[in-house]
């Protein structure tokens, strides 16, 4: 105790613990007017308060650290945790930025532009920087290539690396890798992937592009393939480069009349700080390029080195032929002291090489008479070497149109040959080269220089030979594909760039009148395109689970942060899983319906399915009387009766569930998505009414599908039993799907209703009663009680501790949630649950509410086998917080 009272504890300073009427004014700076036993104590409060004066003097002024050297010394540092793409500060000027995959990436622009940017996608031109996707390059013999990568991919699902037209290196392919020899289990994402077109040798270069959050799997099953362990070489890549320029000045000794450098203190000059330019979180040691021993493939990571960006939009391709310009021939270099161009002029040498520099600036030139990108064949190449666009720049910002007329008969050509395949030659393929250019950059100070002593201020700025050449591959986007409506919506174009030349580029086609998106704006592109989003819409493979958690971590994080009164009672709504698909417990449920049916049998009543309601019954009355009888253990028998009411799972099967009712589904054997194509457009033209108004009577003869019989889909049942299916929703009427809506199979009742009353919304889903209030109503009382028998606990009987079942069975309680382990999620409602919405929203390019998500094979063809003819495909949505159902059109897009 003694020891205690002699140290102070509290922040509060020594004169301030003196009684009031002791304390002098004095007492702050002067110690000798404090009493004796006091002044040994301040002067170690005295001597603390110095050290962290010091330490504080350190910190610099706004001014000093808005400087140039020092504001690059903070970038890099904070570079160092999450890469910054070239054009980082650009955005984060003007978006809301996330930090995601390692990257610092932009979100949603701060202004309003969601209309805007769909425009610009639909008549215009929508710019995105997608230089944050991952490239691994693969060398080696293309036999030894082509080997090992059949075993990560399908023809079942469509192209595959050997494709002849991609072998080529003339168009660009897109395919979904599994793991070695697992198809169609264990997923492992999609990718994009281009062949460098062949010089001659057995010696061939392939590019995969990856999303960020599918790089570590796919990298290590590329290893693990090859057998690349052992590293090529320590690759110590320089994420730091300046001009020869820069360097040059830094040495020129400064004349009287400008500002001297700054010299530390031993008298030297400061070493200039550099700016990092690609991938600042790599570590120097460590290595990013392997090679297999016995094969001889080398896989590199080059990820940042090659720049991306998309065009999106019909005017596209007027973007690039108004910002970029075919570099000029060259045979003499501009300084015999510096590399600039000096591999341009080497190249300039070769006739051959010559006269295919001028048929691609022939092509590309061409590209300005196009009405839209879609025109061209789908993963066109176009290789090209530009001048420095910065030369090029508009006085003010214009908004670049097509001309029709110019190349109205060449234009005809190149939509019936395409491009030829020589032209899809490009540099960029060369490291060598393409260090050479980013190392070669002309500043922009420089540049800015040159300006300043043109003789007519504003006029063009011909930098003669002295211009920077610059590599650069051009690569068709051909938009929207499947279905019919929109037909090529969202086509354009991707340029990859070398690293370094970022803002150079990137600039000059703001200046062309583009809308710049980002993340969001992606999403709504895929969105309308219909097509399944990277990482979000892939629920088999592990990044699409990792995405999965993390979502629903942020809606209960913000579902808990609202009081119970101002928040949805999802017991009540009917809603199991209002933060996560149950994917698992999906597909099970359904095979399990299956097997304790006996087949697809049409349901007798018009509610086969039961759901425990207020007001409203639709289980077995003897339910009823078990709740009354035994309200202790009502919650339990209850759902038995859920579980079992259907024949779907038996009672005692319930305890079998809860492996599969848990939130995180971690096993990649619980389902498959159903990816075949030959499977899909026979899903496809099932889907279509063949009676009624809108009967597609010739579709399923012209597309050589089969009719739907047992015979054709038992089969298909027997080897996918556990499989989901990709399929778009269009309401018939007004409302607006949200994430996680359920997507259910309308019953007989709700069917003729529509048929005789067209403006007929949809049923009402009863009012379930909340089995778990009272548990935590209990919940809440053993808290209070144990806050107030606390202390009394602790001073009759300290070693009292409370039961351990008791605290442990109401943990994870909240009011508003499914707390135990999921029923069966088929049958837990008054419409049986087929699948789930991923994304929805109104679309502004169909006028009504657009939906995409996941349903249960099994239960999709036990639907389209009972409907009726010109009721095929109809399907009833709910969306989590609503009781309201909604009519919706379903269809599968291949």
């Amino acid at each position: 105790m003694l020891k205690a009272v002699s140290q102070k504890s509290s922040n509060s300073l020594v004169f301030q613990t003196l009684p009031r009427h002791m304390r002098r004014r004095a007492m702050s700076h002067n110690i000798k007017r404090l009493p004796r036993r006091l002044q040994e104590m301040a002067r170690k409060e005295a001597e603390k308060a110095v050290h962290q004066k010091k330490e504080q003097s350190k910190t610099k002024c706004r001014k000093a650290r808005r400087r140039h050297i020092n504001l690059v010394a903070e970038f890099n540092r904070r570079q160092r945790k999450n890469i910054w793409l070239e054009t980082h500060i650009w955005h984060a000027k003007r978006f809301h930025m996330v930090k995601k995959w390692g990257y610092c990436l932009g979100n949603s622009p701060t202004e309003k532009s969601y209309r805007a940017c769909y425009r610009a996608m639909t008549k215009h031109c929508l710019l995105q920087d997608l230089s944050y996707y991952c490239c691994l390059e693969l060398t080696g013999k293309e036999n030894e290539l082509l080997k090992q990568l059949t075993r990560i991919c399908s023809i079942d699902t469509g192209l595959t690396f050997q494709e002849a037209c991609c072998l080529s290196g003339r168009f660009e392919g897109s395919l979904n890798l599994y793991r070695a020899d697992r198809y169609p289990e264990e997923m492992l994402g999609p990718v994009t992937f281009i062949w460098r077109p062949r010089d001659g040798s057995e010696h061939r270069q392939l590019w995969i592009w990856v999303h960020p959050a599918l790089k570590q799997d796919i990298l290590r099953e590329l290893k693990a393939i090859f057998q690349c362990s052992e590293p090529e070489e320590i690759c110590i890549t320089e994420p730091v480069t300046t001009s020869i320029q820069e360097e040059k000045e830094m040495e020129v000794v400064m004349s009287p009349g400008k500002k001297r450098k700054k010299e530390d203190k031993e008298g030297e000059k400061v070493v200039p700080v550099k700016k990092i330019i690609g991938d600042g979180t790599r570590d120097p040691f460590q290595s990013y390029s392997w090679i297999s021993q016995t094969t001889g493939i080398g896989i590199s990571d080059r990820s940042m080195e090659i720049l991306r960006y998309r065009l999106i939009g019909p005017l596209s391709h007027s973007v690039l032929t108004e910002t970029l310009k075919a570099a000029s021939v060259q045979t003499e270099m501009a300084d015999s002291e510096t590399e600039l161009n000096n591999w341009w002029v080497e190249n300039c040498k070769d006739s051959e090489k010559v006269s295919l520099h001028q048929c691609q600036s022939a092509i590309f030139e061409l590209l300005e008479g196009m009405s839209s990108p879609s025109e061209m064949p789908a993963g066109t190449i176009l290789g090209l070497t530009v001048g420095d666009p910065r030369i090029n720049l508009p006085k003010k910002k214009t908004k670049a149109m097509p001309d029709f007329e110019k190349y109205q008969d060449k234009v005809r050509q190149l939509y019936l040959e395409g491009v030829p395949l020589d032209c899809a030659h490009s540099f960029i393929w060369d490291q060598d080269i393409c260090k050479n250019v980013t190392e070669n950059k002309i500043s922009e100070q420089d540049l800015n220089h040159m300006r300043a002593q043109l003789l007519v201020p504003g006029s063009h700025l011909d930098l003669g030979p002295c211009e920077s050449k610059i590599p650069i591959l051009l690569v068709q986007q051909p938009g929207k594909m499947a279905g019919e409506d929109r037909p090529g919506w969202g086509s354009g174009w991707d340029i990859y760039l070398p690293k370094g030349w970022g803002m150079a580029f990137w600039i000059p086609f703001i200046y062309q009148g583009v809308r710049v998106g980002g993340l969001q704006e992606a999403l709504k592109h895929s969105e309308y395109q219909r097509t399944p989003h990277t990482p979000n819409d892939f629920p088999d493979c592990q990044a699409g689970r990792q995405f999965a958690k993390e979502l629903e971590t942020s809606l209960l994080e913000q579902f808990k942060r609202r009081p119970p009164a101002k928040r949805a009672n999802y017991v009540k709504l009917g809603t199991l899983s209002p933060f996560i698909c149950p994917w698992g417990q999906l597909t099970k449920n359904w095979e399990g319906r299956m097997k304790a049916s006996g087949g697809f049998v049409r349901p007798s009543s018009s509610h086969p399915e039961c759901c425990t309601t207020e007001g409203h019954n639709y289980c077995d009355p003897k339910a009823e009387v078990v709740r009354e009888a035994s309200p202790e253990t009502g919650e339990v028998e209850e759902t038995m009766e859920i579980t079992s009411s259907e024949g779907a799972l038996k009672p005692e099967d319930v305890t079998s569930t809860h492996d599969l009712g848990e939130r995180d589904e971690t096993k990649t054997s619980d389902f498959i998505v159903l990816r075949s194509e030959k499977l899909l457009m026979q899903l496809s033209a099932w889907c279509y009414p063949t009676a009624g108004k809108d009967r597609r009577i010739r579709l399923i003869s012209r597309l050589g599908q089969k009719e739907m019989t047992e015979d054709v889909f038992l089969p298909i049942l027997t080897s996918y039993p556990r499989a989901l299916v990709w399929v778009n929703l269009s309401l018939l009427r007004k409302g607006n799907p949200e994430l996680h809506a359920m997507i259910c199979i309308p019953t007989e009742d709700d069917l003729l209703h529509l048929s005789k009353d067209k403006l007929f919304c949809g049923p009402q889903e009863p009012k379930h009663r909340d089995i778990f209030k009272d548990k935590v109503q209990r919940q809440k009382e053993e808290k209070k009680k144990k806050k107030k028998g606390g202390m009394k606990a602790l001073e009759g009987d300290p070693l009292s501790v409370p039961d351990k079942d008791t605290t442990e069975d109401h943990k994870d309680l909240i009011l508003g949630l499914w707390s135990d382990a999921l029923p069966d999620v088929t049958s837990h409602c008054s419409r049986t649950v087929l699948g789930y919405v991923t994304r929805g929203d109104f679309s502004l390019a169909a006028g009504c509410g657009e939906a995409l998500g996941f349903v249960s094979l099994t239960g999709l063809i036990y639907m389209l086998y009972n409907q009726p003819a010109d009721k095929k495909g109809l399907v009833l949505l709910r969306t989590p917080a609503s009781l309201q159902y909604r009519f919706a059109r379903l269809n599968i897009e291949v």
